[in-house]
């Protein structure tokens, strides 16, 4: 049985819980308060941690797994419903809710950043801009919003440093619509209007393109979304693209790179383009940790877009930058495990790449070409 997100509404409001059947890469990006998370695999093993006294609402992304889910527990004398049109559904009544007081949500969003989340989120971002010389006088940046939270927060973190304005820089917010579905490029135009970042949104064929793909499409997709931020930004007469990669996509970076790649390598925080003449590639985020961009989030009532991929439903494949998620689920999870012997091992993995002592390296490749050991040893 499905219900709509309007009709609970009109619960009581100790009649029901809500159940969230998503994977957990998909958690991660955020979900309705208080909802009691089980993955949709689990649920038969779970199902005892149910109540049996109230309504269950189920949900996943969009409404296709949940309404099986809801059936099955209603032949067990369950008293389950689908959450109609999923999640999807109540991030668009969610948007619709916000539009009545968009101008106090605004300014509660601009103040947190320059109140309370100053500390970790702005000051972090202006010391990657100093410590990197990331943006420099007369810079064009395109800032590439990709509807996700990193991304619209970079947004809004710019906005607050061209408000202090030392010297004179452009700012074009670009969106590059790569063949999103309507709930989700209508999430991105909310959104936007939401926090007041005055987008320039254009179209390309790309998920068209890798649609047929089968080996590595995720890479595939990252590459030439890439290219074409490079393409469209020079069009629009910028000199540099920001993405959003925080600091712990870097050290993620750093040990997928060893535990996977067999190389010592990370996300580096600018990037001379190769392709397109005078391009550069920035990450302000870098020193900006993903928990404090959750917060900010979290106090704002926030709800972004997960991940622009139709490939799946659960939109968890993959990332911007063509890395697989379940990989990058993997390491996140390994660090936090080595983090409860040694609290400092994020810290150190990402100073791992500042001091590496050539002196005692076998190996190593620069400009392309590599060089070993032996060649100096005598």
């Amino acid at each position: 049985m499905e219900i709509t997100y309007e009709a609970v509404c009109s619960w009581e409001e100790n009649s029901y819980i809500w159940v969230d059947i998503r994977d957990e890469g998909s958690i991660a990006y955020g979900g309705i308060p208080q909802a009691k998370w089980i993955a949709a695999p689990d649920i038969e093993a779970k199902k005892s941690e149910l109540p049996r006294d109230k309504k269950i609402v189920i949900y996943c992304m969009r409404g296709v797994v949940s309404l099986e889910v809801a059936e099955s527990l209603r032949e067990e004398g369950y008293d389950a419903y689908s959450l109609q049109g999923g999640y999807y559904k109540y991030l668009a009544a969610k948007m619709m809710e916000d539009a009545k007081h968009d101008k106090e949500k605004l300014e509660r969003i601009e103040v947190s950043i320059r109140k309370k989340f100053h500390k970790v989120l702005f000051s972090r971002f202006a010391k990657a801009i100093n410590e990197y010389d990331l943006v420099q006088e007369n810079d064009h940046i395109a800032i590439c919003i990709s509807g996700g939270k990193d991304s619209m927060l970079m947004a809004k973190l710019f906005q607050e440093l061209k408000r202090h304005n030392k010297f004179p820089f452009e700012l074009t917010f670009m969106v590059m619509d790569p063949g999103y579905s309507p709930e989700n490029r209508r999430l991105i135009e909310q959104n936007a209007r939401l926090m007041d970042i005055p987008v320039t949104i254009f179209e390309s064929d790309i998920f068209d393109t890798v649609d047929t793909v089968e080996k590595s499409p995720c890479y595939l997709c990252a590459r030439m979304r890439r290219g074409h931020l490079y393409k469209k930004a020079k069009e629009l007469g910028c000199n540099k693209i920001a993405l959003g990669h925080h600091y712990d996509d870097v050290i993620e970076t750093i040990l997928m790179g060893m535990l996977y790649g067999a190389q010592v390598q990370t996300m580096m925080p600018k990037l001379h383009s190769t392709n397109f003449e005078g391009m550069e590639l920035i990450r302000p985020m870098y020193l900006i940790r993903e928990d404090d961009i959750k917060h900010w989030r979290d106090y704002n009532e926030l709800y972004f877009l997960q991940c622009a991929c139709h490939f799946t439903d659960t939109c968890s494949s993959c990332r911007d930058d063509g890395t697989s998620n379940s990989k990058r689920l993997e390491i996140k999870k390994l660090i936090a495990q080595l983090k409860q012997v040694n609290p400092f091992v994020e810290a150190n993995i990402f100073k791992s790449v500042e001091n590496v002592n050539l002196s005692t390296v076998i190996a190593y490749k620069e400009n392309g070409i590599r060089h070993h050991f032996l060649e100096k040893y005598d």
